[in-house]
């Protein structure tokens, strides 16, 4: 019987079995960020030991970077002292650091493959949950904790307790405005924000094999919402195109080979998989939550459930979402009034999404009232599209032209909501307080379907504001 890239990936790092049962990987590319390597360097310090393999990471900085001054110090002590931490601790270990200015910098899962350091075949880890994002390129990328980032760092390894394989199918063809985000609420709307406890998930059907790879990054990054610690795609020519001249991708007589390797990776036609979903293309319209998960997502055209509407257990969690939201079951959620649009973050600030928002945005403004923003993901992308006058098209429209980094998608910066505010976001979670505000809310959505928030003022269904 055949094997699944997660089986094969897993054999070729693992280093020995321990007596937990769980089994010790070796980590190809170990990727840092500034909130939670502190702590790690700290206890290599008590320990009296060094970094292993420092050629094998690399660090950023993106959590608490302003998007809009950058002037240092910054006006947070706290966020300051963390970005000169990370700059000490990667000098004094000899660890490449793309800082603010050296034109590399942004969010973790966006430099990452833009640079070509993630590849098929890796095992990859990441003190950030939204690391199942490089699994879009048939690697096995783990989130880890401050501890693990302290192991990784000191032995090059990892212990990891080894998941059963969901081999999640989309068939047909997208229809227009619907995108890669529409899919991934759709999944973890049907399987559960816990459907994917004990599982790495397998993406593939003619849907994703016919997706870009930011599309594909854009799935995998939310595996994580639905429960799966992994999420992957086995690597084709659409990866091999994607990786090919990048500044860390294999060159010259070395690229035939990797791309050899790569392959091999693939899973095989008769491979076992614990479970197999299929969902179709077709079925899926533009997606949004209504809820403080993101498995309470909802059709743009269908209403707010009610707790009647479900099962006992599930009702305890659409009154408080209910409350939280200041909904009331049965609205539409079409219709309902934005007070600010955020397109960003590592699962939709990279140049494809903000090629198809300002698309859209162009002869349109933001409504009276509406704060929208729009914040590439690194240096690269918003040097890409102020090359091709992207960023002109959001000023035109009304919307703010930030410097890269995770801004809205969570509160260690200064973009955060005020009181109530209700924000139409391309980010990845709308759990309570995500934004810095305790009642702070956020509706999860694509970047077209946040352009046509922006400029209506509420949620709305975009391919009938744009005549997609």
């Amino acid at each position: 019987m055949g094997k699944t890239l997660y089986e094969k990936v897993w054999e070729a790092h693992e280093v020995r079995k321990l007596r937990s049962g769980q089994s010790q990987l070796f980590i190809d590319l170990h990727l840092l960020h500034e909130v939670t390597s502190p702590q790690a360097f700290g206890m290599l310090r008590d320990l009296g030991l060094k970094v292993r393999y420092p050629h094998r990471t690399f660090a950023t900085v993106d959590h608490i970077v302003p998007t809009h001054d950058r002037t240092e110090p910054f006006q947070d002590p706290l966020a300051q002292s963390m970005l000169e931490a990370l700059r000490q601790n990667t000098r004094e270990h000899g660890i490449t650091f793309f800082d603010l200015g050296s034109g590399n910098q942004g969010i973790v899962h966006v430099i990452g493959p833009q640079l070509g350091l993630t590849q098929p075949g890796m095992t990859i880890a990441c003190g950030d949950s939204h690391t199942s994002t490089h699994g879009a390129f048939g690697a096995v990328a783990f989130g880890i904790g401050t501890s693990q980032v302290r192991d990784v760092l000191a032995t090059q390894t990892l212990a990891a307790q080894k998941l059963k394989v969901r081999r999640i199918n989309i068939e047909g063809k997208l229809s227009p405005g619907v995108y890669a985000k529409d899919v991934i609420l759709h999944i973890i709307r049907h399987l559960g924000v816990k459907g994917g406890l004990g599982y790495a998930y397998e993406y593939g059907g003619s849907t994703v094999e016919a997706m870009d790879m930011e599309s594909r990054m854009t799935l995998c990054n939310m595996s994580i919402e639905g429960g799966a610690r992994i999420g992957y795609v086995n690597p084709d020519e659409t990866t091999f195109a994607y990786l090919e001249g990048r500044p860390y991708s294999p060159k010259g007589a070395e690229w035939e080979e990797a791309k050899r390797r790569w392959k091999s990776f693939a899973s095989d036609p008769d491979a076992h998989y614990d479970d197999v979903v299929t969902f179709q293309a077709e079925e899926i319209p533009p997606t949004v939550t209504w809820g403080i998960h993101p498995g309470q997502a909802l059709f743009i055209d269908e209403r707010i459930p009610s707790p009647e509407d479900v099962p006992a257990d599930q009702r305890e969690g659409i009154v408080e979402a209910l409350q939280h939201m200041k909904f009331k079951a049965g609205q539409p959620i079409e219709g309902v009034k934005v007070d600010v649009c955020f397109i960003g973050s590592c699962t939709n600030g990279r140049i494809s999404d903000l090629r198809e928002a300002a698309r859209v945005v162009k002869g349109h403004r933001v409504a009276p009232g509406v704060k929208a923003l729009v914040v590439p993901g690194s240096d690269a992308v918003r040097k890409a599209a102020e090359k091709e006058g992207l960023d002109r098209l959001f000023i035109e429209a009304g919307f703010e032209w930030r410097q890269p980094g995770c801004s809205m998608c969570l509160a260690m910066n200064p973009d955060k909501l005020i009181g109530d505010q209700l924000c139409a976001a391309t980010s990845n979670r709308n759990f309570k307080g995500r934004m810095g505000s305790p009642t702070g809310r956020t509706v999860l959505m694509s970047p077209v379907m946040v352009a046509a928030a922006a400029v209506t003022g509420r949620i709305s269904d975009a391919r009938q504001v744009f005549g997609l």
